[in-house]
């Protein structure tokens, strides 16, 4: 169980990018490739009585690039692979169109707080762009980055909190909500961000997903340095919860997508 005095109610992890490597637009189940330390991270949540979720943009339903079908089998592939998650949060709107949930508009992470009746101060939301981290803020809670190849250089710049990965993102708030800007695990800082003699400036990158995709089709997350090679290990667990916040923050049944 927690620790006497952890704040940390729940965590609220992106999709595409943080959880997953990110496949643009994906509607395929087979192409699901757990981040290194996504089902560690996962576990060790749980075993310290913290809840679960995702906050996902898929706004592949509203560009009619994927369905809502699309989505549900996408996440109970994660949920197979990674979870169970106790509640699944999914904006199916596009950029333009004005919703309240879209991040880095806060309405999912409110919702989804609400869902594990958590306060959004006790909330901490992970993930890879600046939208993730901006939705956390707006709504009232902690948000990390754990950069990768996608990651505009901007946006780690403007980030609170900094982690390589996703374990150690997740350890750094087992005790609380996260403290001081760079997080970091048990290695030396050099091991944990790849900064030894001759490497180069660490946590900068491409820019991030669900921005426009090189003409030549949409391409797989390179693992990078906050992000690392696919895990294939399997498991197969029962979903929770599930729902999509509209525009107006109700709900909606059954429908989620990236950005």
């Amino acid at each position: 169980m927690s620790p006497a005095g952890n704040r940390v109610k729940a965590v609220l992890f992106d999709r595409d990018g943080t959880l997953v490597h990110d496949v643009p637009y994906n509607g395929d189940p087979d192409l699901v490739r757990p981040v290194e330390g996504a089902r560690e991270a996962v576990a060790l949540l749980r075993a310290h009585g913290i809840r679960v979720g995702v906050v996902t943009n898929q706004s592949g339903v509203a560009r009619g690039l994927i369905s809502d079908g699309d989505v549900r089998r996408v996440n109970r592939r994660i949920d197979d692979l990674i979870g169970p998650f106790d509640v699944w949060a999914i904006c199916p709107h596009g950029p333009d169109d004005g919703c309240h949930c879209r991040k880095p508009q806060p309405g999912m992470v409110l919702w989804a707080a609400g869902r594990v009746c958590a306060h959004p101060a006790d909330c901490v939301v992970i993930g890879d762009i600046g939208a993730d981290t901006q939705a956390a803020e707006r709504a009232g809670a902690h948000g990390i980055l754990v950069p990768n190849d996608r990651t505009r250089p901007e946006e780690t710049a403007a980030a609170a909190h900094l982690a390589p990965d996703l374990l150690t993102a997740v350890r750094a708030v087992l005790d609380g909500p996260p403290r001081g800007r760079v997080l970091a695990d048990e290695r030396p800082i050099e091991a944990a961000y790849g900064t030894g003699p001759g490497d180069p400036p660490p946590l900068t990158a491409a820019p991030a997903a669900d921005r426009p995709a090189p003409p030549d089709g949409p391409a797989a997350t390179t693992p990078g340095r906050g992000v690392f090679a696919p895990g294939t290990r399997a498991r197969r667990t029962p979903r929770t919860a599930r729902a999509v916040p509209r525009r107006s923050g109700a709900v909606a049944p059954r429908t989620r997508a990236r950005p």
